[in-house]
C-alpha cells in the first residue's frame, strides 16, 4: 500500500512533534480562538505556517472541537493546484506521514467515491502514494488533522476549477451516504497571488494594490465562499484570479451543502503583506461551513 512521505516537514511547517504542538498551542490563543457552531467543513489557506498557519489551525480546530460528540468516520481533504483541463484524482490507499504519526487512507471510502463518480459523469484517478502529487495544499493541513482528529482516516482529493469539482462533491457525498459514514470536509485554497512575482498587477504596485486586493478582489472570493455558491467560487478563481485552488473550495462547499450547511462563516482574513509588506503578496482566509 505504501506510505506517502511528508515533503514540506521542517521547511513550510515544523519538523518535530514538539515544535508542531508548540505552534498549535500558540495559534489557538490568537484572535478569537476557536469558534462555536454546527460545522460540517471549512476552507483554509495553505501557505507556510509562518504566514497562514494560525488561520488554518483555528479553523480546523473549530471544526474538530464542535464535532467531538460525533464519531467522525473520515476527513476529506480537498486541494491541489489544478488547471481546467485536469481531471479529479484521489489518494486511494496507504497512509500519509505527519510529525504526529501517520494518517491512514480510508480505502473502502476512496473506492466507493471512484465508483460513484461514474454516475456523476466524471472519472476520478485512483493514485498511489508514489503518483499522488506532493505539494503544500494538502500536506500543510495534515498535522492539524492528525492533532485534532487523532486516528480518523482521511481521503485526499484533487479537484480542478471546473464543474467537475461540483460533480466530485456529489460523488463524495453519495459515497458517504452509501457507506453510512459521518464525514467532515476541508478545502484548501489561498486567495489572490498579487505582484510581479505572480504576473498579476491589475491595480499597479504599492500599498494601493494591497487595498485593492483586500477590499475588492479577495472580498469577492470571501463573499463567494460565504454564499457556498460552488459555481461562483469557480468563476471567481478563473476570472478574478482570487483563488488558486477554486476547485478544492467548490468541491468542499458542494459536499457541505449536501450535508446540511447553509452558510459560510469567516474566521479571519489576512495576507502575507501584514508580515512581509512588499510588491508581491498572497491573501488568506478561513471559512467554516455552518448549518
Amino acid at each position: 500500500m505504501g506510505r506517502k512521505k511528508a515533503s514540506f516537514r521542517g521547511t513550510w511547517y515544523p519538523g518535530s512533534r514538539d515544535e508542531c504542538e508548540s505552534h498549535i498551542k500558540d495559534y489557538l490563543k490568537d484572535k478569537n480562538g476557536i469558534l462555536k457552531g454546527d460545522f460540517q467543513g471549512c476552507v483554509v489557506p495553505h501557505a507556510g505556517w509562518y504566514y497562514s498557519g494560525s488561520i488554518a489551525c483555528r479553523t480546523i480546530a473549530s471544526l474538530a472541537f464542535q464535532n467531538k460528540k460525533r464519531k467522525i468516520d473520515c476527513v476529506i481533504v480537498c486541494g491541489l493546484h489544478m488547471h481546467k483541463e485536469d481531471s479529479p484524482l484521489l489518494l486511494g490507499s496507504g497512509s500519509w506521514e505527519t510529525p504526529f504519526g501517520e494518517l491512514d487512507i480510508d480505502e473502502a471510502f476512496a473506492s466507493r467515491i471512484v465508483a460513484k463518480s461514474d454516475s456523476e459523469g466524471i472519472k476520478i484517478s485512483n493514485k498511489s502514494h508514489q503518483s499522488f502529487p506532493s505539494e503544500n495544499t494538502i500536506e500543510l493541513q495534515l498535522p492539524f488533522v492528525k492533532y485534532f482528529f487523532e486516528n480518523t482516516p482521511i481521503v485526499p482529493i484533487g479537484a480542478p476549477p471546473t464543474k467537475d469539482a461540483i460533480k466530485l462533491g456529489s460523488a463524495v457525498y453519495n459515497a458517504a451516504k452509501d457507506l453510512d459514514l459521518d464525514i467532515v470536509v476541508i478545502g484548501s485554497t489561498d486567495l489572490t497571488h498579487y505582484g510581479q512575482s505572480f504576473g498579476f498587477t491589475p491595480a499597479g504596485l504599492g500599498e494601493k494594490s494591497y487595498e485593492w486586493v483586500k477590499n475588492d478582489n479577495d472580498a469577492n472570493a470571501v463573499k463567494a465562499l460565504i454564499s457556498m455558491d460552488a459555481e461562483q467560487i469557480i468563476n471567481n478563481g478563473n476570472s478574478k484570479h482570487n483563488m488558486c485552488c477554486a476547485g478544492a473550495a467548490a468541491a468542499a462547499a458542494t459536499i457541505c451543502k449536501k450535508l446540511g450547511s447553509k452558510k459560510g462563516i469567516k474566521v479571519e482574513y489576512d495576507s502575507s503583506y501584514s508580515k512581509s509588506p512588499g510588491e508581491s503578496f498572497v491573501g488568506y482566509t478561513g471559512i467554516l461551513f455552518s448549518t
